[in-house]
């Protein structure tokens, strides 16, 4: 969410470009800068700014996922819990990846699906952007309320080259 620009992010910003010269043989862009507002006296009382009320605000988890518990990830690649859907992200590009692996593990999450799995492959050495950046993925505020966690598969399953993802139940 974009915050709304401060009088004094304002002043700067016009004390920063009027400091900037076009470099020889470069015609200067015009461009349409934003009027400072007013500034008002240091010593007035500020104006007051609604402040939600506690219940209104709904707290920002942020950082990693937690790993699927044992027992849960046991029975997945047991087979007890079945992984009711796949998905290969092998060649594809990051933003491709993450689109796909969002509207992937929401649907499955939608159709109640409780346990999915993932394949980014490991990369030439070990060491693939898709295998890094998926966990961080998973973790995006957008997928927070339908992962429960994330965990390294099962070598039948693709060892460290995909992920078990377990789904919460839908409420």
């Amino acid at each position: 969410m974009k915050r709304p620009t401060s009088p004094d992010d304002l002043r700067l910003w016009s004390m920063v470009t009027s400091t900037i010269h076009p470099l020889r043989g470069q015609g200067a862009r015009r461009t349409k800068s934003p009027e400072p507002p007013p500034v008002s006296d240091p010593l007035e009382p500020a104006a007051r700014i609604p402040v939600p009320s506690p219940a209104t605000v709904k707290p920002v988890v942020k950082g990693p996922l937690d790993p699927i518990e044992p027992r849960r990830h046991r029975r997945i690649a047991r087979e007890r819990d079945p992984i009711t859907a796949h998905i290969d992200l092998h060649g594809l590009t990051q933003d491709k990846a993450r689109a796909l692996l969002e509207s992937f593990v929401l649907q499955s999450w939608r159709e109640g699906s409780r346990a999915v799995l993932v394949i980014t492959g490991k990369g030439l050495r070990g060491d693939g952007i898709l295998r890094r950046m998926t966990p961080e993925w998973l973790a995006s505020p957008r997928l927070r309320e339908a992962v429960a966690g994330v965990s390294e598969a099962h070598r039948q399953h693709g060892g460290e080259g995909a992920l078990y993802v377990a789904l919460k139940r839908r409420g």
